[in-house]
């Protein structure tokens, strides 16, 4: 089957309901939505600018409640869909430099369980993926901080040593086609899980974070990280 593509800006009302409306008028119905738009704002939180916050937060949270409030409709009268939000192992602990993305994802978590126990009576499932590491353009399209390049930065130093890290782990990172065999495989079964690990070094992340106290994840992220 030939895929066909709509354009929309997840920041805008009308565009997404003007693009919505067209998918169904033509089909009739939505049966998946896959919230997989965002991007990461870098940056010490004390260089970030109000304005730069809201930015990530508009395309990273709202762009996907307004994806997601603008199919609902549909959904809930054929009974049936399924949406997947595309969190990340940021949504479920924190680390140094990415402060406002890292908060996108933990609303995405929040938000994410909290509509699955209102939508699983209309037939509606709601999936969170959390990938690692991925192999994608993320990097290339990152926005640093315009205070965060200011030479006089008291954070300068960490943050770069923190683009480095993530450059290294970039090149050892999993291939999108991980992501995306998950999504199909959430996406196809019949009863899925409410969340979905992608990469191993997610996993192994969280399952330090299980077995770990608060003080001793914090001192080896920051030697991961930071030393």
């Amino acid at each position: 089957m030939p895929i066909r593509t709509t354009q929309l800006d997840i920041t805008n009302d009308g565009s997404v309901k003007d693009a919505v409306q067209a998918i169904f008028s033509e089909t009739g119905r939505i049966d998946v939505l896959v919230n997989n738009t965002g991007y990461v704002l870098a940056g010490a939180f004390e260089d970030l600018a109000m304005d730069e916050i809201k930015a990530q937060f508009e395309t990273n949270v709202f762009g996907l409640i307004r994806t997601t409030q603008a199919v609902l409709p549909i959904m809930r009268k054929q009974k049936s869909g399924t949406i997947v939000n595309i969190s990340s192992g940021a949504g479920r602990f924190g680390y140094p430099g990415q402060s406002a993305y890292i908060s996108t994802k933990f609303a995405v978590e929040g938000l994410s369980e909290s509509i699955s126990y209102e939508l699983e009576p209309f037939g509606i499932r709601v999936v969170l993926v959390e990938p690692g590491v991925i192999r994608t353009n993320i990097v290339n399209a990152m926005v640093v901080a315009n205070k965060s390049q200011d030479p006089n930065s008291p954070y300068l130093q960490k943050t770069q040593r923190m683009a480095k890290v993530l450059e290294n782990m970039m090149e050892n990172g999993s291939s999108p086609d991980l992501v995306a065999n998950i999504v199909l495989n959430a996406i196809t079964d019949k009863s899925p899980k409410l969340r979905y690990l992608a990469g191993r070094d997610v996993e192994a992340w969280l399952d330090s974070r299980r077995n770990m106290s608060d003080e001793e994840f914090f001192k080896s992220m920051k030697r991961t990280l930071m030393s």
